[in-house]
């Protein structure tokens, strides 16, 4: 069994985005690791981010973190409304698959030193990993935060960081690593903007004032949304589940007048968190299917089988995509299939074209076959891109149409903007049109040089490069119709007779009985 770990590490940074994808950058060149997720925040001023792979792999890149963090946040300048003592605040390992919680301490404490060689970043143990039990708990270790820290650490030895000097870094702090369980970071936003409300709803539900077990809670302003939030990490969701504490929250509001506006995941969730909360109306913002940790970590790692549209490793590969498809929003839509199903019939040909080079009987067409393969992996590339392309076009009509038209000036705008992003729209979809016609006779070619055996996956690559360049014609016809420049519609109109008039007519449908 493959061994998976998972680390959620939590830089102090919300706000400059080209910081955020430094660091994020700098986890990614390590081979082996998947970045599952990454959640920002402004007025936390924090970046979340999940990564999963083989235990050597993701402890890497949690250290290739941790150094661009060093690198480019300083905590001398940095404000937020989450507690922080530092610029990689705290690193946890998770145990996933093959890997027991013991495993991930170990982890945790190698890493722990390699922060200090690496980067001179002292480092407190916490959780599982905790070598003082007062450490256990994350708040007793960051209580002060960066700047009292920094300060009591120098004169009060029980605040010594495990690893390193009785000194912080003097713009990166300290960094906290440990191991534990899966845990849900869970927020519920109020209809109010008084923290103290949130606070005291926190101080009723937490553990360590009487509350719930395995709940710790704090409450946080939302300036930039004027709502006060109660920010909840559940350490046993099983034992405490999500639904147990909204109702918790959701009651104590009632008693200070207050509503629940909605609740948020900060990360990713196990599916069997949601099971367990099917009952109940959570009220989640923005939630979609990628949100599932299960279905991200199968998308990423081609994990274990999944139930629903199938059990096998295929199944678990595209569901994530048909689930994104089949979600009540436009994008993806007709354009990314179109795109999907011509960078199918492309890999169907790839497969075709790589078995037979390799049979004796047909090494006099190596060369062709050869040739065939490089071009049809070139062209299930871009097609792969294009249904990103595709579905950020029509983003952009979307974003023009909502553009203001208040005044003339608004108007004129608005006007050139959307016909800037429908050209866009009609451009993508042809050339994937053009693409798939591509594919269709190629495809055709390669059955002379390939054996009788392969011959239907060809024909099958060959129907769904037609289908391809039908739908992507159908999106490029709609969008033509909304544009006014006449020269660009004339040309994107030949363009679109050249290609239909290579294909095989559509197949019409049966008259009634």
């Amino acid at each position: 069994m493959q061994k998976i770990i998972e680390c959620v590490p939590n830089f102090s940074e919300g706000r400059d985005v080209s910081k955020i994808e430094a660091i994020i950058s700098a986890m990614r060149e390590v081979t082996g690791v998947a970045i599952l997720d990454r959640e920002s925040d402004a007025d936390h001023n924090r970046c979340v981010v999940t990564l999963a792979g083989e235990p050597d792999a993701v402890a890497e890149a949690a250290l290739r973190g941790v150094g661009k963090a060093q690198e480019l946040i300083d905590l001398t300048q940095h404000s937020g409304a989450h507690p922080r003592i530092g610029a990689t605040d705290v690193v946890p390992f998770i145990p996933i698959q093959g890997v027991e919680l013991e495993d991930c301490v170990a982890i945790a404490r190698l890493v722990g030193h390699e922060i200090w060689d690496r980067f001179h970043i002292p480092v407190y143990f916490y959780e599982a990993a905790a070598e003082n039990p007062e450490r256990t708990n994350l708040e007793n270790i960051r209580k002060g935060q960066f700047e009292g820290l920094r300060d009591e650490v120098q004169t009060n030895a029980r605040r010594a960081p495990d690893i390193g000097e009785r000194a912080l870094h003097a713009t990166a702090g300290a960094t906290v690593v440990g191991a534990r369980k899966f845990l849900i970071a869970y927020n519920v936003n109020l209809n109010t903007s008084d923290i103290k409300i949130a606070n005291k709803i926190a101080r009723a539900i937490r553990f360590s004032t009487g509350g719930l077990r395995y709940v710790k809670s704090m409450g946080v302003d939302l300036k930039s949304r004027g709502l006060a939030q109660v920010s909840i990490n559940l350490t046993d969701f099983e034992l405490t589940p999500m639904h147990r504490v909204y109702e918790m929250v959701k009651r104590e509001a009632e008693r200070y007048g207050c509503q629940i506006v909605g609740s948020e995941i900060i990360g990713l969730v196990p599916k069997k968190a949601l099971e367990m909360a099917a009952d109940y109306f959570l009220q989640l913002e923005d939630f979609r299917p990628e949100l599932v940790f299960e279905n991200r970590l199968q998308a990423a790692l081609s994990g274990a089988p999944m139930e629903s549209h199938g059990s096998g490793k295929f199944a678990a590969m595209v569901t994530p995509l048909l689930d994104a498809v089949a979600a009540p929003t436009p994008t993806p839509g007709g354009g990314s299939v179109s795109a999907l199903a011509a960078a199918l019939a492309a890999a169907l040909g790839q497969m075709v074209a790589g078995l037979a080079r390799k049979k004796k009987s047909h090494e006099h067409f190596v060369d062709g076959l050869t040739a065939a393969v490089q071009e049809l992996d070139k062209a299930s590339r871009m097609l792969a891109a294009a249904m990103d392309r595709d579905a950020d076009a029509y983003d952009q009509v979307l974003a023009a149409f909502k553009l203001p038209k208040e005044t003339e000036e608004d108007q004129n705008t608005r006007t050139v903007a959307i016909e800037a992003a429908l050209r866009v729209a009609a451009e993508v979809p042809m050339e994937v049109a053009e693409a798939a016609m591509f594919l269709y006779e190629l495809l055709g070619q390669l059955e002379a040089i390939t054996p009788a055996s392969m011959k239907s996956d060809l024909r099958v690559g060959r129907m769904m490069a037609a289908a391809a360049a039908h739908g992507a014609l159908a999106n490029v016809e709609i969008n033509l119709e909304s544009l006014t420049d006449p020269d660009f519609v004339s040309t994107m109109r030949a363009r679109w007779e050249v290609v239909q008039s290579s294909l095989v007519p559509r197949p019409t449908p049966a008259a009634a009985g």
